[in-house]
């Protein structure tokens, strides 16, 4: 585990995030959501996987008499914002809340989460070793976890076979962006509504940073160096911000600058982009008859490259218990519900096998059922995954744990800032370099505080 250089751990966030979050939020305060001693509030992220847990609820609600749940599911960079001023705050709105890789080693040293580990240790049948190693650990602090994974993904290159047959276009085995970014050219038609690649625009430091981070590491950018001296106007990462911005505005979506997840995904499932890369969950929703109108027409390539062995992050969202929680083991029986191996078998016959929360137990990869209707992205799941880890995806060292995120906790304010320079850009309001310079000024702030401290 990283651990910055003489920087002792806070229990409390910077205070510009801390004020930001609590304006956004509105300082809701405890007791605002639940009603009854009973009343299970659960603060959750509005991605397609999510949704299916909250209509399967009812059965847990069923199994377990007496408690209710109240789910809270908000746009990605909402709960973000909302479920960190709850939980720094202790403010005990949530009894279970929904975080990933990033939140979760921080807030664990910071004692704002329950020790999930003698709840798994003591659960008969939940296994917590079936967790896929990268996964488990990227949620631990000191040996013991503090989440528990709902899903995991690394990042890749989503491609339609038959429009690159049609253009005479071969998808290499490990592709480079320059590769990618030359297809992309030949296959965006205005007239026929498809454009060449979708990439995330929309600002949000878990949003447009995540490909944006990627494609700074494999160009050989980093946000630090081994001294915190910040490098956001080094010729690597302006390359890569060039290369990002270019491409999306010549070849990419229509309102890119607005684009996440949810916007990508839509506009891919419905035949409006002949690739599209992002997190290896997407493959679930492209390969869904209920929702996607390209089922079986996608291939899945290694997130692309130009300067490392490979590319792509590694992010989980998960489940995660305030330590102020009173609820305690009503919350770990919802957690320990919602994923267990059951959990994915339930999904698969109800839902069909497509939409399997994928990336976090080994043991999902063993179920035939999965193992045919995932025959496409499962492997490319698995090798994006395993592969990502900093020694493969950057080409210096740096300060921070991460691939696609600096895992500090000022990252949330400084990466959303600079997302919000990156989104302006793609807009055509500032140039690159405009961009780039305010960012810079934005990371020095960031990391003079860390050279003050070593």
């Amino acid at each position: 585990m990283f651990r910055v250089p003489g920087r002792r751990q806070r229990r409390r966030l910077p205070l510009v995030l801390l004020a930001a979050v609590l304006a956004l939020t509105g300082c809701a305060g405890a007791g605002a959501l639940g009603a009854g001693d009973r009343t299970l509030v659960v603060a959750i992220v509005a991605n397609p996987q999510m949704n299916d847990a909250i209509e399967l609820s009812g059965r847990f609600e069923r199994e377990h008499p007496g408690v209710r749940l109240k789910f809270v599911s908000l746009p990605e960079n909402q709960a973000r914002a909302k479920i960190t001023a709850s939980t720094a705050t202790e403010g005990g709105e949530f009894d279970v809340v929904m975080i990933s890789n990033y939140e979760t080693p921080q807030w664990a040293a910071n004692g704002w989460l329950e020790n999930l580990q003698p709840y798994i240790d003591s659960s008969p049948g939940y296994d917590g070793d079936d967790f896929i190693p990268s996964i488990r650990e990227s949620l631990s602090h000191e040996g013991s976890m503090y989440a528990v994974p709902f899903y995991g993904e690394s990042s890749f290159l989503a491609y339609r076979k038959d429009l690159f047959e049609q253009a005479g276009l071969t998808m290499p085995e490990r592709p480079t962006w320059q590769q990618v970014a030359e297809f992309a050219a030949k296959l965006d038609d205005d007239a026929a509504g498809m454009a060449g690649i979708c990439l995330r625009g929309k600002p949000g430091w878990g949003e447009s940073l995540a490909p944006f981070t990627t494609v700074v590491n494999t160009f050989g950018g980093r946000w630090f160096d081994q001294d915190w001296n910040a490098r956001l106007t080094s010729p690597e990462f302006r390359a890569a911000a060039e290369f990002y911005v270019n491409l999306v505005r010549e070849h990419g979506e229509v309102g890119a600058s607005s684009a996440g997840f949810s916007e990508c995904g839509t506009r891919y499932a419905q035949g409006q982009a002949a690739m599209w890369y992002d997190a290896t969950v997407m493959a679930g929703t492209n390969e869904d008859p209920a929702s996607s109108k390209v089922v079986g027409k996608s291939g899945y390539a290694p997130a692309p490259v130009r300067d490392t062995a490979s590319s792509g992050w590694l992010y989980t969202w998960s489940l995660a218990m305030p330590a102020v929680t009173e609820h305690k083991q009503a919350a770990w029986d919802f957690m320990r519900w919602m994923t267990d191996k059951n959990f994915v078998r339930t999904v698969g016959e109800e839902f069909g096998w497509n939409r399997v929360p994928p990336g976090c137990r080994q043991s999902t990869y063993e179920i035939p059922e999965y193992r045919q209707a995932a025959e496409a992205y499962a492997q490319p799941t698995l090798d994006g995954i395993r592969a990502a880890n900093q020694e493969s995806t950057m080409t210096e060292p740096v300060p921070y744990p991460g691939i696609q995120f600096v895992g500090i906790p000022e990252f949330q304010d400084l990466g959303t800032r600079v997302s919000q320079q990156l989104s302006a850009a793609i807009a055509g309001q500032i140039s690159v370099d405009e961009a780039l310079r305010q960012s810079q000024e934005y990371a020095e702030t960031v990391g003079e505080a860390y050279r003050e401290t070593r």
